[in-house]
């Protein structure tokens, strides 16, 4: 958990649209998926500050690369600021991705059903993440993973875990390297809606 999540290309609130425009400005949208459903090692949008403290849209690769096999994705919120692969992300590198559902299987289902969950009432969320620059090739890319906290009752029959989502009020504030982390994450949204697809 989260390994999938949808970004709609329906109904896109103006909040993302924004964002996508801001992209396309600086020349960085044709690298950015833009609608859909997101695997691990895309290149999608999500908000971070700028050198100076602007919040603004970025280009990032979802995971952690690493020298073999499948890349970090996740880090759990309770523990990320204890290891040294995130604590640098937990302090100053903090990052908001927009997303419209995320993905979760009920595996005691045969065959297996796919469910979309999203908090209630919401079209777009922000999922919490931290990022890290990686170097690829011949150039520096940032690459997030998201973070995840225990499982909403509601979906624990699906996961036991579940990402952070933050509501708008307390958004902008994750990515305030000053707020402490734990106060942010302690607001996540968890009353979810559960749709079998």
């Amino acid at each position: 958990m989260c390994g999938r999540y949808h970004i709609s290309g329906e109904d896109v609130p103006e909040e993302l649209r924004d964002i996508f425009a801001q992209l396309e400005r600086r020349n960085a949208l044709a690298s950015v998926k833009t609608a859909g459903e997101v695997f691990p090692t895309d290149v999608v949008a999500a908000l971070a500050n700028s050198r100076s403290g602007e919040v603004r849209p970025f280009a990032m690769r979802w995971g952690y690369a690493r020298g073999h096999g499948r890349p970090i994705i996740n880090a759990r919120s309770e523990t990320a600021a204890a290891k040294p692969l995130f604590r640098d992300g937990m302090l100053r590198r903090r990052c908001l991705i927009p997303a419209s559902d995320y993905f979760e299987w009920q595996r005691s289902a045969n065959p297996s059903v796919r469910h979309a969950l999203r908090p209630r009432g919401c079209k777009m969320f922000y999922l919490a993440g931290i990022y890290r620059l990686e170097k690829r090739e011949d150039r520096l890319e940032a690459a997030f993973v998201i973070l995840t906290r225990p499982a909403a009752p509601e979906i624990a029959f699906l996961h036991d875990r579940m990402p952070v989502i933050l509501p708008q009020s307390r958004a902008l504030d994750w990515l305030n390297p000053a707020n402490d982390p734990e106060q942010i994450l302690a607001d996540a949204l968890a009353q979810m809606e559960v749709r079998p697809q």
